[in-house]
């Protein structure tokens, strides 16, 4: 069945009807009510497109969509339906796309094949799920060692947008195990007390809870826990020095890992989680290519950073990002130009039932009850015919009534035969029946001379000439005509056929031809 549509009913009547016109042509339906499974076809950063989410973005309704209306020429540019894909838990993956990506033009490609497929590319970092970064910079490390304790936030490459479009699914970026490095001695300073081999027990139960995975008893576990000493619930670290920690471990191992099996018994971490020591980020991929010359950019203040992934994203072809008529105002990160080219500023006072942007959530049973929209039932007909209320105008799209009156003289004219078919023929044929037409001669010997000379003008120039020359004759005139009949009227001297035996070359001697009796016309055998 056809892909059913629902459009924002405050969209420019212009834009709906070229989106209506794409729809059909790619053979989907615009329904007038909101389809239980579909798409509903947004402006977004309106009022009208957070109230439409509101009443309709439920979690029994998986399938319905919520997406910019500029999705249909999208699907028409990648000549297929584009998958939402960046969803999680029935809501759109709210992504930061992070300062180190500093080209406007890829920056608007990434948040408009974000929003395409399903997400939200205008949130905070504090607030997104995804962070996107330029990994060639050193602001992509730093955001990898801050939220790496984070699970439910990820760090991830610009090119890891189109990855995931190209397989379909969201796919993270995996952690590998890492050497935690050799080992080094110390001793005890303070005297340690349950509680710190309690703390110690959980600390290397969240880090290493499987021994066999090795590194309990190198530096960097303890180093990074005393690293944690600035965090509240990390105040007992400051007891003794990591060197201390790791050493009570080593000499304790037999009787703390009794306890931290336990720990882990309870917790039950599968092995590799994020988190765990030993296991850190899988490097980003590096494309091979060849070596070239490092070219200086435009200020000459040395190479450019501009990669030829950031290269394809900016000539990727542009798709219009909805932009709201009226003041254009930043939404989400201050200080960040990109999102004041995106969503607007509401400037008018809204209606109870309208939500404000960004002025909290609202109660959905409010929305719903002024909703002007109606969901579809299920004992609706799927094809069913529909009469226009002759007292509610026609929309501009609609195709104007035909008048009743057969004396209207606006009514249009049937086109010739000649010309219905010439709709769908080619330059060439056109132009060459068109010759043959003019100068009144048949249409297969216009192309046969067009075909020798593939001129259009010199092959209209021959055949004007042609048709001058035969209406200059005159019709008393005789025609001189080449054949027999003119032979037989010229001097006999001048027409008569030598006949000379079938012999060899050379057979006859050339002074022998002299002799052989020329025979007249009349005789000539034929």
């Amino acid at each position: 069945l056809a892909i059913k549509f629902f459009i924002q009913k405050d969209i420019p009547q212009e834009i709906q009807a070229d989106v209506c016109e794409t729809i059909a042509a790619l053979g989907g339906r615009v329904e007038a009510k909101v389809p239980r499974a579909g798409y509903i076809l947004v402006q977004p950063g309106t009022a009208e497109e957070e109230r439409l989410r509101l009443c309709w973005n439920t979690p029994d309704r998986p399938d319905r969509h919520f997406v910019p209306y500029t999705y249909v020429e999208a699907c028409k540019i990648h000549s297929m339906l584009l998958k939402q894909i960046f969803v999680h838990e029935g809501q759109p993956i709210r992504m930061h796309i992070d300062s180190s990506i500093a080209n406007i033009n890829v920056r608007a490609t990434l948040s408009t094949r974000i929003m395409h497929s399903g997400g939200d590319p205008t949130a905070s970092a504090q607030s997104a799920r995804v962070i996107l970064a330029d990994p060639n910079t050193e602001v992509f490390q730093h955001l990898v060692k801050t939220y790496q304790g984070e699970p439910e936030k990820f760090v991830e490459s610009y090119l890891w947008v189109r990855k995931c479009i190209e397989k379909g699914q969201v796919i993270y970026t995996p952690v590998v195990y890492k050497n935690p490095g050799g080992r080094r001695p110390g001793e005890e300073r303070t005297q340690f007390t349950e509680q710190d081999e309690e703390n110690l027990c959980n600390w290397i139960a969240a880090k290493i809870p499987y021994k066999e995975t090795g590194g309990r008893t190198g530096n960097r576990l303890y180093q990074q826990l005393c690293e944690q000493a600035s965090e509240p619930e990390f105040a007992w670290v400051t007891r003794h020095t990591w060197q201390s920690w790791r050493e009570r471990y080593k000499k304790n191992m037999a009787r703390l890992d009794v306890k931290i099996a336990e720990v882990v018994e309870q917790k039950k971490p599968a092995h590799g989680e994020k988190g765990q020591y030993g296991y850190v980020r899988k490097p980003e991929e590096k494309p091979r290519r060849t070596r070239k010359k490092a070219r200086t950019n435009s200020t000459g203040a040395g190479p450019s950073q501009i990669t030829d992934e950031m290269r394809e994203l900016e000539n990727f072809p542009p798709v219009p990002v909805p932009v709201a008529a009226g003041i254009l105002q930043a939404v989400g990160v201050p200080n960040d130009p990109f999102n004041c080219l995106l969503y607007p500023s509401p400037q008018a006072v809204f209606p109870p039932h309208i939500p404000v942007p960004g002025a909290g959530p609202m109660d959905p049973a409010i929305a719903r009850q002024h909703a002007t929209e109606e969901e579809m039932e299920d004992d609706e007909v799927e094809w069913q015919i529909r009469e226009g209320d002759p007292d509610v105008p026609q929309p501009p799209w609609a195709k104007r009534k035909l008048e009743d009156d057969g004396n209207d003289t606006n009514k249009r004219q049937k086109i010739s035969d000649g010309e219905s078919t010439s709709a769908g023929m080619h330059i060439v044929d056109r132009t060459v029946r068109d010759i043959a037409r003019e100068f009144r001669f048949t249409v297969e010997e216009v192309k046969e001379y067009y075909d020798k000379c593939g001129d259009a003008d010199r092959t209209r120039t021959r055949f004007k000439r042609m048709r001058d020359v035969l209406s200059a004759l005159d019709d008393d005139e005789p025609t001189p005509v080449a054949g027999p009949s003119a032979a037989a009227s010229a001097p006999e001297q001048a027409v008569t056929t030598v006949l000379v035996p079938d012999l060899p070359v050379g057979a006859v001697p050339v002074s022998d031809l002299a002799s052989v009796v020329p025979l007249p016309v009349e005789s000539r055998p034929l």
